[in-house]
């Protein structure tokens, strides 16, 4: 994908005709529509055939360990923060299988795990996840070879983001640099807004795909009111960050932290149950499974997500390396925040908050760098 800068793509309004007339073009031309939906109480990644299926009128409620979608009275379609889904889910899928084998009368017949994957369009896609899915491209494009199974699933995407209007509770994309508007790395991308009885979406261009779908739907012209209403949206969302973080010598100071008292303080409540990393929209860790049929005929390859929090993860002949939770929390936040700029150029984390949020103890990342970072104190009540 081609991207356009921001200030070279013409803005247009779109209202609930466009948007619907965008999913069925998009469907016509084969594509797997995934956007927002209402699943299991929560706002995930699902089919949509229509608008109908979004969360019209919901918003979400986060704070560490909390998660609560609630309506609030509006007609708008993406009102929510981030759910417990990234866009990671598919093209990065947590299981996959690499190759499959059959006994034959003729010997043994592989079959190699699929590199022709469905085409998918991506609407809601959050500029925190934009960024995530930047970030998976060095993980898995930017190594010689290139990972082929993700090269295959990312070369058939369009995707189509929407400015964030409404952080949530634990949302520090700001402090990131990674939102909440989108600059990069979209297909289209959309501002929401509030026009008369209706939402109304000031959308842009950032590839030649993008562009030609725009130009095929219906739209108006954006006028400077508009755009001035867009811009102010995005200007009171950067303002209204659940959590800051000042990022400045973090990659420098976490290293030379390792002997920190906070780690033990931290491993207290950790449960080492790996949520972290599980709904982290960055994080690649996977791990190998064969098996057998019980008749011996066939055997096959499958690749499964894992997480550094799992004490098998760090296995060396003999035993784990990181038998404590303390060390596995420290590797996954030193290597989230230090080592992975110099593995791949840039921070492992966006701001989603994520970790935060689902984190069954509430454990805020924000604030665990803080204490081992910049002399913060241990939490009210913890005994070093």
């Amino acid at each position: 994908m081609e991207n356009l800068a921001v200030q070279d793509s013409p803005a247009a309004l779109l209202r609930r005709e466009g948007l619907e007339a965008l999913v069925r073009i998009l469907r016509a031309g084969g594509y797997r529509v995934l956007g927002p939906v209402l699943k299991d109480s929560a706002v995930v990644y699902d089919e949509l055939e229509s608008l109908a299926d979004l969360p019209e009128g919901l918003t979400d409620e986060q704070s560490p360990g909390s998660y609560r979608v609630t309506k609030d009275g509006s007609r708008r379609l993406f009102g929510y923060a981030v759910g417990p889904q990234s866009p990671k889910k598919y093209l990065f899928p947590p299981e996959s299988r690499v190759w499959s084998a059959r006994r034959s009368p003729g010997g043994m017949e592989f079959e190699a795990g699929t590199l022709r994957p469905e085409k998918l369009a991506f609407l809601g896609v959050r500029p925190c996840e934009l960024a995530a899915i930047s970030i998976q491209d060095r993980v898995f494009l930017g190594g010689r070879p290139p990972d082929p199974a993700y090269k295959a699933r990312r070369g058939n995407v369009f995707l189509i983001s929407v400015n964030c209007a409404r952080p949530g509770g634990t949302c520090f994309c700001g402090s990131m640099g990674t939102g909440p508007e989108a600059r990069t790395g979209y297909d289209l991308s959309l501002t929401e807004f509030d026009s008369g009885n209706a939402p109304a979406y000031l959308a842009r261009s950032g590839s030649d795909a993008g562009r030609r779908v725009l130009d095929s739907i219906p739209r108006d012209v954006a006028g400077p009111g508009d755009i001035a209403r867009a811009k102010k949206i995005l200007d009171d969302a950067r303002g209204r960050m659940g959590r800051s973080l000042e990022t400045d010598g973090i990659r420098e100071t976490l290293p030379g932290r390792s002997d920190h008292p906070r780690w033990e303080i931290t491993a207290r409540r950790c449960l080492t149950c790996a949520n972290c990393t599980m709904v982290c929209p960055t994080c690649f860790c996977s791990t190998f499974e064969d098996s057998s049929d019980l008749s011996g005929n066939g055997a096959e390859r499958v690749r499964k997500w894992d997480s550094c929090f799992t004490m098998d993860f760090s296995y060396i002949h003999g035993g784990s390396v990181r038998r404590s939770a303390a060390s596995r929390y420290r590797q996954w936040l030193t290597h989230k925040f230090a080592w992975w700029h110099e593995q791949f150029g840039t921070s492992g984390c966006v701001g989603c908050g994520r970790c935060i949020t689902w984190c069954p103890v509430g454990i805020d990342v924000t604030e665990e760098i803080r204490a081992v970072c910049r002399g913060g104190g241990p939490e009210k009540g913890a005994k070093p």
